[in-house]
Parts: structure tokens; sequence; C-alpha cells
């Protein structure tokens, strides 16, 4: 069923045949409104060219295909034979293709212009005036200006980034009409809220250590933003701790930073990476487990103590100890805390060994190891507040379907094509995995998988780390490692503190894991029959499958015949094995009522429904291929919310039931409502920049650009009696530019042909640009300067080109918005060490005498560059520019000065 307002927008875009610009709100299905609007192309008119972002590339084409299969789409590839394309271009179909193909097909002309009909663009937010999509969309309608260009985007924060966005990308895309569709507009709202799903909300409350935590980090935030403010180099009204919950809240401060970032000092910049650093502690706090955060923490520490301001901030101290309560208490025996240590170390450790030689308790089934000096690690390995919740919905769920089975009255749908299949939606791909293991295996399991591997991942740390350090006489370290312990001397001893103790005890409870799975390797080896219990350990990151393995081995009967169920497809549409993903429970038909968490869980004997996993970050059309009449949702996200809405409207006859998992007084909640206020006061802002928008009536009869050619022609025709020794000279030849195909990912071949320039696309084997006969450029943008030195590819290319060209030059590309510096004077030392960049561009200028470097501030000003070096040289060849550096059939390459 189509939505009425998607059939609004398609038939307001139609109206006007150049085209369009329309901005949705997020999660309104962009992919159905294009579907439905792709299936108005009319064969007569000629090839509609859709071209898609590099990240939509694989799935846009089966994608849309699956919405409506009617759909005359083909797929242009660069495999696919120049002869081909050409023929595919005149064939009147939908082509979907990516702009770096399209660019060179038009430059080289192996697509006609007047072939096509219209251009389509998903992107429209991550346009501008210098991107490829621009340059495509100039030369179509320089030779076809009836032409229509249509783009969309569903990211309408994107469109209200920067100085007038909306107005300069319209511009440049030579479309004429804005069309916004924001959630509060009237037709949308009207639709989507005529028949709403019923919905749950949950407020889970946060554990006490959480809130604490969370509590902290919002302390230390503020404190980051307070010193920003300091520095008066940022705009304080951006500065908040609301913005500071959001990713595009790094790309302010940058955007606003970049070009003084050489004059900052490093306390602003680290504060920069900072806030991006407590964002993450704020978002994996109610995304992660107990132990996994502490993990996490732990590694912090390790490669940010010493750069890092927030850790030393008054509150840091509370994250780090909060986290760590959580997972384990470190106490004496009588249950009282460790403040100081009371005996003396080297007796403590010797200790540690015989009591180590004496304990063979398995920590996996204890909640404490203790040492015969009092000290004792206490595990609490406190579960996440939501599992427990998320269990006893389910259970909610189960009963309610039985209920309704035995009443006869059905409620909620229970139909054939979904199976009774309930939906949790999760962030991403980890937490499924874990929610999947926690209802499968029960929260303690998943949670003591969890901390051996911490602790483990201890040991295996201090195994890596001892062989770097140079042996001493006297060992410096302790630890028990397999039970072995050095005796440090007593002078040692008086540095003692909690900390080692804590670290102390770690690897004690590490060791004894260790011995434990050694003996079970052991017994399995004398018993081949399978360990139940031995099943936990070891599982790293790509457990699903192995894990799936055991579990169909041991109920093999109930688990084959899944594999052999209805609808595998429906598993398998998200990607490749995915029955071995979910929990074999998940697929057991919802008929037979056999369950197997009867079997693992005597102590929960209740009963759950089949449930899917899907993480929102695989961004894909979940709810129309399960159908589910019941949906989860663990994470709240503004977008699968409008999904679902959507979904409901679309369905107008099935019940849909929502819960919605929040944790209560949380960053949670306060982003979710922030990012819905944020999208409204960007269509807001679009609203009022739409009444005030100046787009030029006759903006087609300037497509070549300010600085064309053309009008350079008409300007100086004027004067060509007395310019050109009364008529005799001949006029000047247009400048010609030999471009390397894969240069087209940067947006320099648009600049110079705005500047009037022909640019001609050619495969090259030595340099990026070829100016004239004698003239070769190497362009490289900062990042890939770096990686070039790094691999030594420039040092080759740098070679080559001398070897074959007179005037080598290497161009070195800044970026408009950025400093034109590559590191503050201060960071400039007076020797020349490997390491730094000034001093390997000097070595590579001692080696090679005869190679220029050019420094572009920005790409305009390279585009100057090039005009000003072209002023008296000959027009570069093309077929000699592609057989530089290529051997001849007898294996020999011309122009080689060797």
């Amino acid at each position: 069923m189509v939505l009425k307002f998607h059939e609004q927008i398609v038939s307001d875009l139609l109206e006007d045949t150049s085209g369009g610009l329309v901005v949705l709100s997020s999660g309104l299905s962009l992919p159905k409104l294009l579907s439905s609007f792709l299936s108005f192309h009319s064969r007569s008119s000629g090839s509609l060219l859709l071209l898609h972002p590099p990240q939509l590339s694989s799935s846009l084409k089966s994608l849309l295909l699956s919405l409506s299969p009617d759909l005359p789409l083909f797929e242009i590839t660069a495999d696919l034979p120049s002869s081909n394309r050409l023929s595919l271009y005149s064939s009147n179909l939908i082509l979907v293709l990516s702009p770096r193909i399209l660019i060179v097909d038009l430059l080289t002309q192996k697509a006609q212009t007047s072939l096509v009909s219209g251009i389509v663009f998903l992107n429209a937010h991550s346009l501008s005036e210098s991107s490829t999509e621009s340059f495509i969309v100039r030369i179509i309608k320089t030779f076809n200006k009836n032409a229509s260009v249509y783009a969309f985007s569903d990211k309408p924060h994107s469109m209200v980034s920067g100085f007038a966005k909306t107005e300069r990308t319209m511009k440049s895309l030579f479309i004429k009409k804005l069309h916004l569709w924001p959630r509060f507009q009237v037709n949308v709202s009207e639709e989507l809220e005529r028949d709403p799903p019923e919905v749950v909300d949950i407020r889970v409350p946060m554990s006490k250590y959480m809130l604490g935590i969370q509590k902290a980090i919002v302390e230390v935030m503020d404190a980051c933003l307070k010193e920003m403010r300091k520095t008066n180099k940022v705009d304080v009204e951006d500065l908040t701790v609301e913005n500071g919950l959001f990713k595009s809240f790094d790309e302010i401060v940058r955007r606003q930073l970049d070009p003084i970032w050489h004059t900052l000092g490093k306390k602003t910049k680290q504060l920069v990476s900072d806030l991006k650093t407590l964002r993450k502690l704020l978002d994996y706090l109610v995304r992660y487990d107990a132990v996994s955060y502490l993990k996490y923490l732990d590694t912090l520490r390790v490669s940010e103590s010493f750069r890092s301001v927030w850790i030393f901030a008054e509150s840091s101290y509370k994250v780090f100890d909060y986290a760590k309560k959580r997972v384990y208490r470190f106490a004496k025996s009588d249950d009282t805390k460790i403040s100081t240590p009371s005996k003396n170390l080297a007796r403590k450790k010797r200790k540690l060994k015989e009591d180590d030689n004496n304990n063979d308790e398995a920590i996996a089934g204890t909640s404490s190891t203790s040492t015969s000096n009092g000290v004792a690690l206490q595990e609490v390995l406190e579960e996440s507040p939501k599992w427990k919740v998320l269990r006893e919905v389910l259970e909610e769920i189960e009963e309610e379907r039985k209920k309704q089975a035995s009443s006869g009255e059905p409620l909620l749908d229970v139909e054939e094509d979904n199976n009774g299949i309930t939906l949790v939606a999760c962030k991403d791909e980890c937490s499924c995995m874990q929610l999947e293991d926690c209802i499968a295996n029960g929260s303690q399991k998943v949670m003591r998988d969890e901390w051996q591997k911490y602790l483990l991942s201890k040991v295996e740390l201090r195994g890596v780390q001892t062989p770097q350090k140079k042996k001493p006489k006297a060992p410096k370290g302790y630890g028990i490692l397999d039970g072995i312990v050095p005796v440090t001397p007593a002078r040692n001893a008086e540095v003692s503190s909690a900390c080692k103790q804590e670290h102390d005890a770690l690897l004690a409870a590490a060791a004894e894991i260790k011995r434990n799975q050694a003996k079970k390797e052991k017994d399995a080896e004398k018993d081949p029959e399978p360990q139940v219990g031995s099943r936990g350990h070891g599982k790293g990151k790509g457990r699903g499958r192995t894990r799936q393995g055991h579990a169909r081995n041991k109920d093999g009967s109930n688990n084959t015949e899944v594999a052999k169920g209805d609808r595998p497809e429906v598993y398998g549409s998200e990607n490749e094995g995915q029955i071995n993903e979910i929990n074999p429970t998940v697929i057991v038909d919802g008929v037979s009522g056999k369950n197997i968490y009867n079997d693992r869980n005597a102590d929960n004997p209740k009963q759950l429904p089949p449930v899917h996993f899907h993480a929102l970050e695989r961004d894909q059309p979940i709810l129309d291929v399960l159908k589910p009449s019941v949906i989860i949702v663990y994470h709240p996200d503004m977008t699968f919310v409008r999904e679902i809405e959507v979904y409901k409207a679309e369905n107008p006859g099935k019940k849909v039931r929502v819960y919605f998992l929040f944790y209560d007084a949380s960053t949670e909640v306060q982003k979710f409502k922030a990012s819905i206020r944020r999208e409204n006061g960007a269509f807001e802002s679009l609203i009022r920049q739409k009444s005030m928008m100046m787009i030029p009536v006759d903006q087609n009869d300037f497509c070549l650009g300010l600085n064309s050619s053309s009008e350079i022609q008409v300007s100086s025709s004027q004067n060509s009696i007395t310019r050109k020794a009364g008529g005799r000279k001949d006029a000047e030849k247009e400048m010609q530019v030999i471009v390397d195909m894969r240069e087209f990912m940067s947006s320099l071949p648009n600049v110079l042909h705005q500047k009037g320039m022909l640019i001609i696309p050619v495969t090259l084997e030595v340099g990026d640009y070829v100016l004239s006969p004698l003239i070769c450029v190497e362009r490289k943008s900062i990042q890939d300067l770096f990686m070039s030195f790094t691999s030594g590819r420039l040092y080759h290319q740098v070679e080559t080109m001398v070897r074959y060209y007179r005037i080598p030059v290497l161009l070195i590309e800044f970026s408009q918005d950025k400093s034109f510096s590559f590191q503050s004077a201060s960071d400039i030392g007076d020797d020349v060490t490997p390491t730094n960049i000034i001093s390997k561009l000097s070595l590579l200028v001692l080696h090679f005498p005869r190679l220029r470097i050019i420094w572009s501030r920005s790409l305009h000003a390279t585009a100057e560059i090039f005009a000003s070096l072209k002023a008296n040289q000959d027009e570069p060849d093309e077929t000699k520019a592609m057989r530089v550096g290529v051997p001849s059939e007898e294996g020999i390459i011309e122009n080689d000065v060797r």
C-alpha cells in the first residue's frame, strides 16, 4: 500500500519538469518514496540516471527491486566494457551507477547527454558546489537544457549546517523548487496518527552505580565545556551538554576550530578529543554490560592517562570507582573494605603462593576468591537492569498469546506469515548477540563468561608486557601467572598499596580459571562425551556460529528441523548464515509449544515467544520482511520509531504493539527527545530559508560557470581587431588538462572545468595531471601525503616523474576550511628526524633536485596555479601521455632519460 503523502510528494515533483529537491523527515521511508517515483518513469522520454552514494552501492538496486519488481533497472559497474555502457545509455532504462563512472563517460562522450531525460540524487545533504555531482549536472545541462534534476535527502539537520547550504546546493544542481516534508506536516501527521500502534512505555530505573557514573560524566563534560569557553575561539551558544550528546557536535566544534587548528594549544586540542570520549562513555553506559564497560575504561586509562584533560577533572575518579564496584569488590574476609595493606608484602605473596597450591576451587562457581592473609576478591557482576525487564516483557507476551489461544480471541495477530515472531531492535550487532545469549542461557551465565574473558585478558596483557622489559637482576614486578610469583626484595614491600593488592588478586583469580580450563580439557580428552558446562569458555567475537553448532548437537532432534523450516528466507535476508546467528529457539515454530529455555533454565520455567534480534546499524527494511505484530525497541531511535509508524500506516488492519525500554532519568531519554527537537528546529530553519531564497530564473544560461571559456570569448571578441593584430592573429586555443581516471574521486577536475579548461580523462601510468609536454603534476592531499611517505609510494612516484618529464611537480593541496599549515611553528625542530613530515620533505627534495613543490591553499587556488603554469606552454598530447611509462611490445619504454 502506497502512503498518501508519498503520492502527494511524487505528484508535486512531476508537476515541474525541471525537477526539485525533497527534504524528508528521517524514517519516513525514502526508499519506498523513491520506488513509487521511479515507477512513473516513461521509457519514451529517455534514460533516467540514478546516482547512488558509495555507502548504498550494494543494497540500493536489490532494495528497489524488492519494493517494486517491475522497475526497468540496470546497474552499471566499472567492470562493464565501454561498448556495453554506450548501448545502455541509449536504452531508455533506469540506470543505477556511481558519479565517478558517469563523469568519465560524459567527458569521453560515451554517454550522450541528449539521451538523458533526468538525473536522481539520493544524498542531497552531502553535495556542494565542488562535488562531482554538480560537475555532472553542469555538463548535462550545458548540452541538454530539458533534462530534469531530482534530489532527495532524509537528513534535514545536515541541510542547515553551514551558511545557506540548501540554497547553494540547489544552485549547484540547477534546481528551482524546494519541497519540505517534516513529520509535523499536516498530511503526514494525519496519516500516521489515524490508527497508531499500541505503545507501552517502560521506564527502567538505573542502578545506583549507573546513576553515579552518569552524573559524574555529565559533570566532567560540563567542566570540559567551561574550559573550551575560556579559549574564546568557539561559538558559546553551541557548547551545551545536550549538544554534546550527538556525533554532529564534534563536527560543529571542528568546523569552527579547523581554520585556526595550528594556532591552538595542546590543551584545547585535547579537550575536543576528550568531549568525543565522554560522549562515547555516556552512550556505552546504557548500551553495554558492566564488565565490557570496565574493560573499555581500562583501555582508556592506559591510552589516555598521560595526555587527557578529563581524567584529571574532579568527578572523573567516580567514573572508574563506580564502574569497578559494578563488577567486583576487594575486601577482607570479614567483609570490610581494604583501605591500607596491613601485612608485609613479601610475606603476603608467599602466602598467596602456598594458598594457590592448595586451592582448587573454580572461580566460575564461586562468588569470591580469598587468600590466606584475609584478602578476598568478591564478585558483584551487576546485570544490566534492562535484561531482566526484557525477559519479563517476553514472558508477558507469551502468556498473553496463550490466553488468546485458549479464549479464541485474536487480540494480537499470530498470523501464518510471521510465526508470532517478536522483533527486538538494538543499536548494534554486539548488543544483539549478547541479548540473544542472555535470553538463551540466562543473564548470570553471560556475565560470568564476560568476567572470565576479562580476567583472562588481564593475564594475556601481563604476558605481552613482560618480554618487552629488560631483565633486572632482581624481579621488579610481581603478580600471579599460572601460580608462579617472584618474591621481591624487602625494600619494595614498603611501596605496597591497595591498588597493587587488587591487581594481584585479579591475577590470582585469572590463574585459577586457567587451571580449571586446563583441567576440563584434560577431562574432555579422557571422556569424549560433550561437556555441557564447558560451552561458555573461550568464546570470541565470532561466537554466534560455533555456539549454535554446540547447541544443535545438544538438542539435536528439536533444532535440525529448524533449518528446514517453512520460511528460511526471512532469516537469511539480513545476512548470510543468519540462522546460525539467531538462537535455535528463535526459529522454533510457535505452534509446537516446545521451548528450549525450559531445558536450559530449570530455575526459570516460564516459556518465551520466538524472538528475532535486529541491529539498527544494518539499516535494512526488517519490518517489511518479518511483519511482526510485537516490537520491542531496546535502544530507542527516532528513525526506527518513524519506520514503525509508517509500517503501521501501510498495514491498517494489523494490530501492532510496541514496547519502549527507556532508562529512567538517563541521557538516553534526553538524547531521544533532543533528536526530535533538533530535527524540528532544522525544518523550521529550512521553512524560513525557503521564504527568502533567491534562485536565478535564467540559471540554465550560465551552465559553464562564471569563468567559462565561452564568456571569455564573448568579451574578447569586441577588442579582437586591436588586440589580435588586426584580426590576423589566431584565436586562443582552449586550455587542455589530461587527468588520471583515479583523480575523479576528488573535486579538482570539477573546479578546473569551471575555470574553462577542457578535461581529458585517461589512465596515466605516471603522474595525476599532465599540463604540458614538459609539466607533470602529482597531487597529494595532506592525509594522502602522510600515508604516501609512510608506505614509500611517494618516492617511487617522484622517481618516475623525474625520469620522463623535464618539470616534475609535487602539489600539496590543503583543504579550504582547514589551517594552511602542516604543524605549528613550535613543533618544528632544528634537526632532521625520520618521523617529522618537514624532514621527510627536505630529504625528498635533496634526493630529487629537479622536483618542484607547490603549496596550494584550496581547490580554487590550485586551478589558478594550473592556469598560470600553462600560460606559455604547449598543450599536452593525450596519446603520448598515455604511453609514458608503459613498455611497448618490444619491452622498450619511450623517452626514458636513462
